[in-house]
Parts: C-alpha cells; sequence; structure tokens
C-alpha cells in the first residue's frame, strides 16, 4: 500500500518500498509451528485456500502478486466515501 501512495501521490517518487527481498513465508510459518502455503498463480489460489482453510493448524498463505498491482477500491488519505478511487 505504500508503494501505491507513492505512485498514486507522489509522482513514483518511491522510497523504501523495494520489496525485492522477502524471506520465505512458508518455510517461517513451518518454523513457528504453523502450516506454510504458496500461491504462485491465480489459478493455485483456490486450491491452495481450500487445503489451508481445511487445516486444523495456524496457516500462513503466501500470495504472489506482480509487484505493480495495486489495491483498490482506496479511500485517499482525507477523503471520504465520496472520494473513492476504483481500479481505471
Amino acid at each position: 500500500m505504500v508503494r501505491q501512495w507513492q505512485e498514486l501521490f507522489w509522482d513514483a517518487r518511491y522510497s523504501n518500498t523495494c520489496i525485492d527481498c522477502q524471506p520465505d513465508f512458508v518455510k517461517l510459518a513451518e518454523a513457528y509451528g504453523a502450516e506454510g502455503y504458496r500461491a504462485e498463480r491465480p489459478e493455485d489460489l483456490e486450491e491452495v485456500l481450500r487445503v489451508a482453510f481445511a487445516t486444523d493448524s495456524p496457516a500462513v498463505i503466501d500470495i504472489r502478486v506482480k509487484r505493480e498491482a495495486n489495491v483498490y477500491p482506496m479511500i485517499p488519505a482525507g477523503g471520504t466515501i465520496h472520494d473513492m478511487m476504483e481500479r481505471e
């Protein structure tokens, strides 16, 4: 979300939003005794969710998305529901 705000409201002047170096969340979950799952592609998501919801253990799901993917709808800082921005 920080990267998205920098893109939309700060003329794409990015600061401290590089996410190239991420931990392996599946292994991290397993290290703490939880189940870890990863969805690499949209078509993987339904099955990963089905398996994760079927477990009796806590589960962490790492869902990979493109770096440029933004989250919508969103309301700009200081805005109201009437200022909601939707995907273009």
